[in-house]
């Protein structure tokens, strides 16, 4: 399974994890009782109706092992981005609660296309120490689907919430691309832009040849939101790396829709915080 499996996955894995803790207990006491000279049958206390269970046998259900019984190390790429630039292609559960202070999350949102998605994080807050990132979209809040919910509506549930338990189902940034270019001599990667708007790409450079595209707005580097920062400060950050720059980057009419409440207030005090290496 996937690091970030599909919502039903997730659900699975999380009755998966049960099964496994209560096989560790059960095994635990068998232990137990062996060196008292007593005997318990594992399997029938775990599994009391197995055989009936969906018309299968207990010779039927086999532990899945990898093809030669051996497992195969994954090998990185020469120039792979960092661990925290990474978008995942699934989904990811994410449990926090509002600030004692203030009783806020520390987010807010936009509706787009009858889903809801994260257009502010604020620096420090709940919501940024709990992983949400600017481009995630909300499939869940606290079990309820957000499909078709709007702005005012999502914002409204998320206050009448416990403030001690705030569950996020989340796609990880479905509407974002990565890509990772590298630096030529004069540590450049081959792309010019304004406003955090890329309007220019370089002849057979490194951006040229991964795919970067014209109007699209910058959202990370390396994984660290710059959405909000002036061109100088992303300047900055991308001429601080050394070989290699992952980029993250959102169609124009993505953006637009996504920042258009968004005031300069609120972008001053977004997240831009570095991603934690996993």
């Amino acid at each position: 399974m996937s690091l970030y499996p599909t919502l039903e996955d997730m659900e699975v894995a999380g009755m998966a994890a049960q099964q496994s803790a209560m096989e560790s207990h059960m095994t635990q006491q068998a232990i137990t009782a062996a060196s008292h000279g007593e005997n318990i049958d594992i399997a029938s206390s775990l599994y009391p109706t197995l055989d009936g269970w969906m018309g299968l046998e207990n010779s039927a259900l086999q532990e899945y092992k990898p093809a030669g019984g051996a497992v195969v190390p994954a090998m990185a790429p020469v120039t792979g981005g960092p661990s925290g630039a990474e978008i995942k292609h699934g989904v990811r559960a994410i449990v926090g609660c509002k600030d004692p202070g203030t009783g806020r999350i520390g987010l807010s949102v936009e509706s787009i296309n009858k889903g809801i998605f994260v257009c502010y994080v604020e620096a420090g807050g709940i919501a940024a120490r709990a992983g949400l990132r600017f481009g995630d979209q909300i499939l869940q809040i606290n079990g309820e689907s957000v499909a078709g919910w709007n702005k005012k509506k999502t914002i409204e549930f998320m206050k009448k919430a416990d403030p001690a338990h705030v569950k996020f189902a989340v796609r990880d940034r479905p509407f974002e691309r990565t890509i990772t270019c590298v630096k030529d001599s004069s540590g450049c990667i081959g792309f010019q832009f304004k406003k955090a708007k890329i309007n220019a790409i370089v002849k057979d450079s490194s951006a040229a040849r991964n795919g970067v595209l014209t109007d699209h707005y910058l959202t990370e580097i390396d994984g660290q939101n710059i959405v909000g920062l002036s061109d100088e400060k992303i300047l900055k950050i991308i001429r601080s790396k050394e070989k290699t720059v992952t980029v993250t980057m959102m169609p124009q009419f993505v953006y637009d829709h996504m920042v258009q409440h968004l005031g300069k207030s609120l972008k001053k005090h977004m997240d831009h915080s570095e991603p934690t290496e996993i």
